[in-house]
């Protein structure tokens, strides 16, 4: 597969000498969803910036479509929904629609679009009177009003209602099935599980982890133990159990994160603990993520 972005040893730094990407090297394939993980500061949105060619590198090549992020031409393939978008007033969601579509020379055809955002009811509504949930869906139908090839998305679900998120993730699922390329930015860990087929975790705008949810799950998560406690276990004791990685108290529930589940919970039957209800389960992305990001912090 052909590669849609690329960055290559991309620096950037602002005036004020704080450097928000640092030597970056990157490349998104045609037809992937990229989830683009990282704290409040990471150089996700000023990564972004240069995808789009709204900032230039300090150092380092930027490639979109394998040619200057900066082309217009090359934006006729872009859809965008970024944070805080304001839409003009006076406008009709259908009018506003319209109008974006124009810009575009093979736009998504008016109805699909209103059938994407779920907003046929509210075509002939003024934009500026939807509810949160609403805008955000229109938001959504706008950055794909010039049927892009690739759609970029800045914390898309902001603010939406339960009912809205699922009607986003239902036409983002057929985006993605239908071959385009998809990078998300999202605080949104389960989100990011379910949308995207490869995770990028960023912090103080370096690149820490980059590879499948599911292995990043499996290296990073691990597995977890759980079980109620018919009575007192002394911490010493649970940190000396096979396998130990961390764990927690929930009441009379202990929850072990482990690498070695079988040998640990083989441990722990053995003993006279009166424990009950053990469970073993998976750890998620959540887990996984706030264990690399504390690695990271622990090093530094």
């Amino acid at each position: 597969m052909a590669a849609v972005i690329e960055f290559q040893n991309v620096t950037k730094v602002f005036n004020a000498g704080q450097t928000a990407v640092d030597n970056v090297t990157l490349q998104v394939q045609s037809g992937t969803a990229v989830a683009c993980l990282g704290p409040n500061g990471a150089g996700k949105s000023t990564s972004i910036s240069m995808m789009l060619g709204l900032l230039k590198p300090t150092s380092g090549t930027v490639k979109l479509f394998g040619g200057n992020p900066e082309s217009l031409h090359l934006h006729q393939r872009l859809g965008v929904m970024l944070q805080g978008v304001s839409v003009l007033d006076r406008l009709t969601v259908r009018e506003t629609l319209n109008l974006v579509r124009s810009y575009f020379a093979n736009p998504f055809p008016i109805a699909g679009l209103l059938k994407v955002a779920s907003l046929e009811n509210e075509a002939d509504k003024l934009s500026t009177k939807l509810s949160g949930g609403q805008m955000r869906r229109l938001q959504f139908a706008l950055s794909l009003a010039g049927n892009p090839d690739v759609l970029f998305l800045d914390e898309p679900t902001v603010g939406m209602d339960f009912s809205s998120k699922q009607i986003f993730w239902q036409e983002l699922r057929r985006f993605i099935t239908e071959g385009k390329t998809l990078l998300l930015t999202t605080h949104d860990l389960h989100e990011a599980d379910s949308m995207a087929d490869r995770v990028v975790v960023i912090d103080h705008g370096k690149i820490i982890a980059d590879d499948t949810p599911e292995q990043l799950k499996m290296m990073y998560a691990g597995r977890q133990v759980s079980f109620v406690l018919g009575g007192d276990m002394p911490h010493e004791v649970i940190n000396q159990l096979p396998g130990v990685v961390s764990f927690r108290e929930e009441g009379r529930q202990i929850i072990i994160r482990t690498s070695n589940s079988d040998e640990l919970i083989t441990q722990v039957i053995k003993q006279d603990w009166g424990i009950s209800d053990i469970q073993i389960f998976g750890g998620g992305l959540e887990d996984a993520y706030v264990r690399l990001i504390g690695e990271k912090e622990d090093k530094e």
